[in-house]
């Protein structure tokens, strides 16, 4: 079993603190670009039946739902596609109407994610996207019309001269529509964006750590009482409504990347990642010249996968399973690892045969990872 990840490098304008591969929207190789995803298809063995598939980006929602149909069943065919499958597509509010909702439907996917982001004008303006928050709430009531009954909305907080009011009046709105799935996203600081330019010239009004934690715990204090699971540092969900493809990356579960800028992740031997190099021009050559466009990016020996089980693990809420751990290495977590309690200031526990770190230790994950690994 697999998930499969097809990844589609369009945008219409990128967005400032983005760094995944993208490109200027273009008709001609948007329209080509499918025939390159099924062409893809051909130089591996070994993957499938898929039962997660996500469409992410870039903006998956400029691909004509005619498309996405034709890449489906082409998956299918090739590897196996299981009944059930989750089928993700991730969709700017701002690229939609009923047909395209309706027509994505059809061609199978089930599980719409939509960038929603801000519900503040001024917000969206300074994060350069190309919607509205009318077209936000319009997307919503687009997507349920057309049958969606899995939505996951994503919102970012911490953005520059962001109160908590304002992201706790999103959240409300968010709330009111009631999605089976909310990502909330605190604003990083991507090298080699021109947020990141900015920020290092001192033009960004960003929260302090105090602040930042104290929108991180409102969140999760806010979404806890409404009945939704932190299941991830930066992931929540209704019961049974998790994604099941992203699980997949924490749970170090083999998937298998389409497209340009496009990871894999197999799990023969302690692991091995491939990746297909961020350049649509090169991606599109080697296909051309019928070569497998993905290189192999890491062979995990032994002791780097311990660490990235564990690294990868702690951010879910189920966390690392000590007996799982053992059988696959041999020995347990703190076996592996005996800095990790110490480093981590209790941050850190076995409880049920699991460990997990609490949400003191999600907000510090990265400084207090680091540490140790």
């Amino acid at each position: 079993m697999s998930g499969l990840y097809l990844h589609i490098p369009f945008c219409r304008r990128k967005c400032p603190y983005c760094d995944f591969y993208s490109v200027q929207e273009s008709d001609e190789a948007l329209a080509g670009y499918p025939d390159l995803l099924i062409g893809q298809l051909q130089y591996e063995e070994g993957w499938g039946p898929f039962d997660s598939v996500f469409f992410g980006g870039g903006t998956p929602s400029l691909l004509a739902p005619a498309d996405v149909g034709r890449i489906l069943a082409a998956a299918d065919r090739r590897f196996g596609l299981e009944a059930g499958a989750e089928v993700s597509l991730e969709a700017n509010p701002g690229t939609l109407s009923l047909q395209s909702l309706a027509g994505y439907r059809a061609a199978g996917v089930n599980r719409l994610s939509l960038g929603v982001q801000s519900l503040s004008g001024r917000h969206l303006q300074r994060l350069g996207r190309i919607h509205s928050p009318g077209e936000a709430r319009r997307a919503v009531s687009l997507a349920r019309s057309a049958g969606f009954d899995n939505l996951s909305c994503d919102l970012m907080f911490a953005l520059p001269g962001q109160s908590a009011a304002d992201l706790l009046r999103d959240l409300e709105e968010v709330l009111a529509w009631a999605p089976e799935h909310l990502s909330c996203y605190g604003l990083s600081m991507e090298e080699g964006t021109p947020f990141h330019h900015q920020h290092r010239a001192g033009g960004l009004d960003l929260p302090d750590e105090e602040r930042y934690a104290e929108l991180f715990c409102a969140l999760h204090e806010r979404l806890a009482g409404s009945g939704y699971g932190h299941y991830e540092i930066s992931n929540y969900a209704l019961p049974g409504r998790e994604c099941r493809h992203n699980l997949r990356y924490w749970q170090r579960l083999p998937y298998f990347g389409l497209g340009a800028g496009a990871h894999s992740f197999a799990g023969r031997g302690w692991g091995e990642r491939r990746a297909v190099p961020p350049d649509l021009g090169a991606y599109a050559a080697a296909l051309k010249r019928g070569e497998d466009p993905a290189q192999t990016l890491e062979r995990f020996d032994r002791r780097g996968a311990m660490a990235e089980t564990l690294y990868l693990g702690l951010r879910t809420a189920s966390g690392v399973a000590e007996a799982s751990f053992r059988a696959r290495f041999g020995l347990g977590v703190a076996e592996a690892f005996p800095a990790a309690a110490e480093h981590l200031g209790g941050r850190l526990r076995l409880e049920g045969g699991h460990w997990r770190m609490d949400l003191q230790g999600w907000l510090l994950y990265d400084h207090l990872i680091s540490a140790f690994l």
